[in-house]
């Protein structure tokens, strides 16, 4: 029905088209505009040929000049474009809408909140007041536990279309069917009123999630929580599906989340209000081979408000409520939902308000302790589990509507599938569950590599998509894998090595045996040379590359196993440098030309996992560690972990890294692969550890910040460089004392922006204007990579700028285009360089000074 109202405009339109040719308007009979259009949707901009022939061709357009179809195509071009501006400001519009709308509860929500602890506060001090001597102590109690009192009375609201309405919990006017049920009901209940408190922001302290901005273009209001048991995280966004589409994407988490094992639904049963109790059995890939997995008994309960709203919560039942349905599963470590789900709110203009809550304990004393930090960070699970709901969601959204899709991007749900699939076959390797009919092979334990076999992939291993084509094998999978503690590597910067230097740490014979023994066991037809071309592109906001390599490989062999091209399916998510708690991940897998959701994967590669990312969850963010504390007075704080402070360094980053990879064999060749390998992967771990040495800093030295070092010396500092090396003054710096002249400084016009340099360009401090042009704070300036705000022009120089400033003290730089923390470009007209030293004569610093400098 769109597209014929689209094409009714068009000829509406293009009938309407009138040129003054001669002094006379020429006008377009409705057989012409429709013969144009036939050629404007196979050619939108013909040639002086093309429209030669046209005329020739189309009797109804004899009559017509050639120039006049030029106009004609020129203007249909036009319209194109203007319909397509319009219908995209219009989603723009939408999700603006959207935004402000949620904005806006949040704010109310914090505004009352505050309201009601103030109003409370002032009637206890009037008691505090009136009561006698020896009712002091209890009245003192309640003051300092009034904030935890007022969560409870605000766990009573819900989300009305995206607007909080106050007693609003569910009415249930039919009971459940047995006493057993009803005890389940009163728990599904009870779980509802502590999941919206939570959804709405009153039961737990969110703090927002660094590196989440919100925007039109954003994934959501993201946050994590502060100070509560286990770790928990929260979302909400606008997304354009209807609710009952949402719900059940959602709770088919098999389908959208890789690090989900097994789901099963144990019992189930219909309440008297419609809404539905489920009983569920949960497992949990193990992020690593050095801990165990996790599994979670849950109530689920799905249910429709009466404002409706729908509400998906889960909470883990423990005790009684057990019972002989949860099958007992060895090596598996029980963990605990805390009230979670999901809040669906519809919207007037279509789509629907959603709020996700995930809480967990779990239960980290059962890990090592180098590992830990990987299950008290909120940070880790909003990654890996909320913001990847979103994140599917918006995604089938986008699919749905056609909008903002990769350019040549044909089947997008495909490209989904195989992206799911790699990631969760590589979970699938690195577990090697017992129950998929993997086993571990004999070691002598001489180092860290662990080899396992799966002799019937078929029957117990859920990664692949046929069964016939694997039924052929004869032998078997086997998978070789280790685990590393990784120092000073940031995870994004060496994924991005791997993929990019994949020869550093590939042995190109082996890949190249591995691949076609694959294809051979799958009785692939088809033979010669052909370059597969999938239609996926690189997303800004995930940063997640999926594409098709062919694979190196020497020519020439005795058996012939190289008479064929060989590729590979390769993912590569999680190189954003600024994200807090990303996993980055390198994974892929043999892959013939006719590849098809039918087709067998076996993912091998790299995964890494931060973990000091847990900090940014804990205490290390109730300070503020930006400009304001100096100005104020406040303690000065380091930018290094101590057991105090609870900060970190970005200089002892740690991560783990697992390297997993699979082979296919035969009976009987089976020890030999397995040897072949352990020795691979043995020189693969050799191999990565040169690269992370490589990539590691030389010296690791204490970064400075504006918050270790007093602000006011600094400015002085940067003002009295300036006269000297250029003999006059860019502020009055004789005038008033040291905080006189930083606030004239810091109030400077003109950008300032100062660099350490230790071997590579380091951010260290900017005044105002400096923030305001690169769009970022004082605090999330020093994780600023000098080189990404520089434009490609500008990186080709980057190091001949420092140069000129450390021979000649000073250098003007000519007029140039810089790029902010969102990726807007910003132009200068000029710009000034120069060398910051202290009292010993020895260089602090390199600043940068950006005349009249505006965003294009």
């Amino acid at each position: 029905m769109q597209q014929q109202q689209q094409q009714q405009e068009d000829h509406h339109y293009s009938g309407m088209d009138s040129f003054i040719m001669c002094g006379k308007y020429v006008r377009y009979t409705n057989e012409q505009v429709e013969a144009l259009e036939h050629v404007y949707h196979e050619c939108p901009k013909p040639s002086s040929i093309r429209r030669q022939q046209l005329v020739k061709d189309c009797p109804i357009l004899a009559h017509i000049e050639p120039k006049q179809i030029k106009v004609w195509f020129q203007n249909r071009r036009c319209r194109e474009k203007q319909r397509q501006e319009s219908s995209r400001l219009l989603s723009v519009n939408a999700k603006l809408a959207g935004l402000n709308k949620l904005l806006m509860e949040e704010n109310e929500r914090l505004s009352k909140h505050s309201l009601q602890l103030t109003l409370e506060n002032h009637v206890l001090r009037q008691e505090l007041q009136q009561m006698p001597a020896a009712s002091l102590g209890g009245i003192r109690n309640q003051l300092d536990h009034a904030a935890l009192a007022s969560t409870e009375t605000s766990s009573d609201s819900v989300v009305s279309g995206g607007g909080l309405h106050p007693q609003a919990t569910p009415q249930h006017s039919l009971r459940a069917p047995s006493p057993a049920a009803d005890e389940l009901l009163s728990i599904a209940e009870e779980t509802v009123t502590e999941f919206i408190s939570k959804a709405t922001g009153t039961a737990i302290d969110w703090i927002q999630l660094p590196g989440m901005k919100p925007g039109p273009h954003a994934i959501g209001i993201v946050a994590i929580s502060h100070g509560c048991l286990g770790v928990a995280a929260r979302a909400c966004s606008l997304v354009g599906l209807v609710p009952s589409k949402v719900a059940e994407v959602l709770k088919d988490r098999l389908s959208w989340l890789p690090d989900c094992h097994r789901l099963s639904i144990l019992s189930s049963f219909t309440t008297g209000n419609g809404g539905t109790v489920e009983l569920i059995y949960t497992q949990m890939y193990a992020p690593t081979t050095l801990a165990p997995p996790r599994d979670f008994y849950t109530l689920r309960y799905t249910t429709i408000l009466e404002n409706r709203n729908m509400v998906i919560c889960e909470r883990s039942l423990s005790g009684a409520h057990e019972g002989p349905m949860l099958p007992p599963v060895q090596s598996f470590v029980r963990a605990e939902i805390l009230p979670s789900g999901y809040l669906i709110s519809p919207c007037e203009g279509g789509g629907c308000i959603i709020h996700i809550v995930d809480h967990m304990d779990l239960q980290p004393c059962s890990v090592p302790e180098v590992l830990r930090p990987l299950y008290r960070s909120s940070a880790i699970l909003a990654q890996k589990t909320t913001i990847r709901a979103l994140r599917h969601l918006q995604g089938l959204a986008q699919e749905a509507s056609g909008d903002n899709l990769p350019q040549n991007a044909q089947q997008p749900a495909a490209l989904r599938t195989l992206s799911h699939r790699l990631s969760r076959g590589f979970n699938q390797a690195v577990n090697g569950f017992l129950e998929d009919g993997w086993a571990a092979t004999v070691s002598d334990d001489m180092d860290d590599v662990t080899v396992m076999i799966n002799e019937s992939p078929t029957t117990k291993c859920g990664q692949f998509g046929s069964e016939q084509l694997l039924c052929t094998l004869g032998g078997g999978i086997l998978c070789a894998k280790a685990s590393m503690l990784l120092q000073n590597v940031p995870a994004a910067l060496l994924i991005q090595f791997l993929r990019e230097h994949r020869s550093e740490w590939a042995d190109c014979d082996i890949d190249a045996h591995a691949a076609a023994a694959f294809h051979n066991t799958t009785h692939s037809d088809t033979t010669g040379h052909y370059r597969l071309s999938l239609p996926l592109a690189k997303s800004s906001e995930q940063e997640e590359i999926l594409e098709v390599m062919k694979l190196e490989q020497n020519a020439g062999d005795a058996n012939g196993i190289h008479m064929r091209d060989n590729f590979v399916l390769q993912l590569c998510s999680g190189i954003d440098k600024n994200a807090v708690g990303v996993c980055s991940q390198l994974v892929f897998a043999p892959v013939d030309v006719t590849l098809s959701d039918d087709d067998p994967l076996l993912p091998s590669g790299f995964c890494v996992i931060p973990l000091d990312c847990h900090i940014v969850g804990g205490s290390g963010l109730s300070r503020t560690h930006d400009l304001a504390s100096t100005l104020e007075g406040g303690p000065e704080v380091t930018g290094l972990r101590t057991h105090e402070t609870g900060t970190v360094s970005s200089n002892h980053l740690r991560s783990v890294l697992m390297i997993a990879f699979q082979f296919v064999y035969e009976a009987q060749t089976r020890e030999t692969c397995a040897a072949v390998a352990h020795q691979y992967v043995c020189s693969v771990v050799a191999s990565v550890q040169r690269v992370a040495i490589a990539l590691a800093p030389a010296h690791p030295a204490p970064r400075q910040s504006p918050t270790s070092a007093n602000a006011a010396v600094l400015a002085r500092h940067i003002l009295q460089s300036y006269r000297l090396n250029l003999g006059i003054d860019l502020v009055e710096i004789d005038a008033g004392d040291d905080d006189s002249q930083f606030e004239i400084f810091w109030q400077h016009s003109d950008a300032i922006l100062c660099c350490a340099w230790k071997g590579f360009p380091q951010f260290l401090f900017a005044n105002r204007a400096g923030l305001n042009m690169l769009e970022t704070t004082s605090g999330a300036l020093q994780d600023m990579l000098w080189e990404k705000t520089l434009d490609e022009e500008g990186q080709k120089t980057i190091y001949a700028d420092f140069t000129r400033v450390s021979q000649q003290g000073y250098a003007y730089l000519p007029a140039g285009v810089r790029i902010s923390s969102t990726g807007r470009r910003v132009n200068y007209d000029k710009a000034l360089a120069w060398k910051v030293v202290a009292k010993d004569d020895s260089i602090q610093c390199i600043a940068f000074l950006f005349m009249n400098w505006s965003f294009s």
